[in-house]
């Protein structure tokens, strides 16, 4: 088949799904390519994202192939670079941007932003600096099996953020990296990409989803 029948054919199954036109559009940041960043920056190439910036300082590490999908052959090089060659092999047309550095706060960021840090003080930061800045913004937190997504589309949701932003100190003990699953990344990384497609096709955004895989529990909650 031709190159240019397999770019064309390959959004067939999901292109009455997600809004082509309006994604090719955008610019989308991911902040934190480890366990979530990383699922996440492939699911938004994978369905169609045309520009990407990725963010991150980290290397690869021989752990980061069990949690956060790595390849052997990447141990050592900058999860930026890693996860830009990954998105290559999927769709060499993709423009990626490589920002392989701590987020700054001069940083200009696309349309959207997915935050995928580790940290309550870093994960506020960021927000501070890049609220007014994005139309969408979804921030994954992750601890075991416990996942939480939290979404803004509207001025309430942003509202409602805000109050997630606890002090360092309130924050669960142990960061996402202590203990952590693929599948649990996987997870999280979908129900992020969900939104923001639900953000695309113009629908409501749920603003806080929280899933225990343990308890087979889901809840939303957020702004009225």
């Amino acid at each position: 088949m031709a190159t240019s029948l397999i770019s064309e054919d390959r959004f067939i199954r999901q292109q009455e799904l997600v809004p082509a036109d309006r994604l090719a559009s955008l610019l989308i940041t991911v902040i934190g390519v480890g366990a979530i960043g990383r699922q996440v920056a492939l699911q938004l190439a994978a369905i169609g994202a045309r520009r990407l910036q990725l963010v991150d300082f980290d290397l690869v590490d021989r752990t980061n192939l069990t949690t956060q999908g790595y390849w052997e052959a990447d141990i050592g090089q900058p999860k930026v670079r890693a996860t830009a060659e990954a998105i290559a092999r999927l769709d060499s047309s993709i423009e990626v941007e490589r920002i392989e550095d701590r987020f700054r706060t001069k940083l200009s960021v696309g349309d959207a932003v997915f935050c995928c840090v580790d940290s309550i003080a870093i994960r506020s930061t960021i927000w501070r600096c890049v609220q007014s800045r994005c139309e969408f913004w979804a921030d994954g937190r992750m601890l075991g099996e416990t996942i939480r997504v939290l979404a803004v589309a509207d001025q309430a949701a942003r509202n409602y953020y805000a109050s997630t932003l606890f002090e360092a100190g309130e924050a669960q003990v142990g960061a996402c990296t202590s203990r952590s699953t693929i599948y649990a990344a996987s997870i999280a990384a979908g129900l992020m990409v969900h939104q923001f497609v639900r953000w695309l096709r113009r629908q409501a955004v749920d603003p806080d989803i929280s899933l225990s895989l343990l308890a087979s529990e889901l809840t939303t909650s957020g702004a009225n």
